[in-house]
């Protein structure tokens, strides 16, 4: 048998081994200095995540509308005083019932001759502070309940999620209706009453969602550097569930202006003279069929601004939620 001898293979000649100066590198052609260019300009920087919300709510055109519209009613409530015509509260009795466009009253007059136009201004200050406050409240009160109750989960929680979930299992408008009932008549008592309603629902949506931050592992890790419980709220847990109480919470001011319209037409909310659109609806409900368009019109206020109070909250709904494309 032959043996072939191994042999070691040399390696193979480099210009640095040979002694040979190393090729100048060749110069950056211009369509490679486009290149780098573009892709420079273009490049991906992460935005802070509110400025992408806002970016994003503001290409939604459904939610623009709806905060241009909501916009306008604030705005114009808010400047009743230089912008109505004529004094809320004072009517001409020769002037009953007219229609709109008629002279100087634009919609018209109401059942005691006051300008429509007028107190329309006038009533969404009152109507929309119905619908701004009492949601305010309730989500200051519910967020704490609804935190404490899922960071704690003890006894304390416990207790506290039960008594929100008898409240809760009351239909809304019958529970404020019987709250305002007790209370008596009038625009406070109706936004105590008002709040105690959302305050269940809120409280819900806090528990839960701190429910799912507890068990994330940065709590695990600031337990562990000797953070205590008020300041794990205060730095991990608000953070991290304020965005879906936020959400939540938006979609209610228009429910509340409903419920609290509701109260008024029933008589447990703003009360006469005072120009307010729920407490308008009930004060010319026996006009209906002489003067329709005039009688409508509180109404029709009370369906937009709920509306547009609806649509922008979902439209700030899909913004902060970055899942959504």
């Amino acid at each position: 048998m032959t043996v072939w001898p191994l042999t070691k293979l040399a390696p193979a000649a480099t210009p640095a081994a040979a002694g040979a100066a190393p090729a100048p590198a060749a110069p950056p052609t211009a369509e490679s200095l486009r290149e780098a260019w573009w892709a420079a300009d273009h490049a991906i920087e992460p935005r802070p995540y509110w400025r992408e919300v806002r970016r994003r709510f503001f290409t939604n055109r459904a939610g623009v509308v709806a905060l241009a519209g909501l916009g306008l009613i604030v705005v114009t409530s808010v400047l009743a005083p230089l912008l109505a015509p004529y004094d809320p509260l004072v009517g001409v009795a020769t002037d009953r019932l007219m229609p709109p466009f008629s002279g100087s009253h634009v919609l018209g007059t109401d059942e005691q001759g006051r300008d429509l136009l007028t107190r329309l201004l006038y009533g969404g200050q009152l109507s929309l502070l119905a619908g701004f406050v009492p949601t305010v409240i309730a989500t200051v009160i519910g967020t704490a309940i609804g935190t404490w109750s899922g960071y704690k989960r003890g006894a304390s929680g416990t207790v506290l999620m039960r008594g929100m979930d008898m409240l809760y299992a009351f239909p809304a408008i019958l529970l404020a209706i019987a709250i305002g009932a007790s209370l008596g008549g009038g625009l406070l008592n109706s936004i105590l009453a008002v709040s105690v309603v959302f305050i269940p629902p809120i409280a819900r949506v806090a528990e839960s969602a701190t429910r799912q931050v507890v068990v994330q592992e940065y709590m695990e890790a600031a337990r562990l550097s000797g953070a205590g419980s008020l300041r794990l709220l205060r730095t991990q847990v608000l953070p991290n569930v304020l965005n879906q109480i936020l959400v939540y919470a938006s979609g209610l001011v228009g429910v509340a202006m409903l419920i609290a319209a509701g109260l008024s037409f029933l008589g447990l909310g703003s009360q006469p003279p005072t120009p307010e659109w729920g407490y308008m609806l009930n004060s010319m409900r026996d006009t209906l069929y002489s003067a329709p368009v005039n009688t409508m019109l509180p109404g029709l206020m009370i369906f937009l601004t709920s509306v547009a109070f609806n649509t922008a909250s979902d439209a700030l709904r899909e913004s902060m939620d970055m899942r959504l494309t």
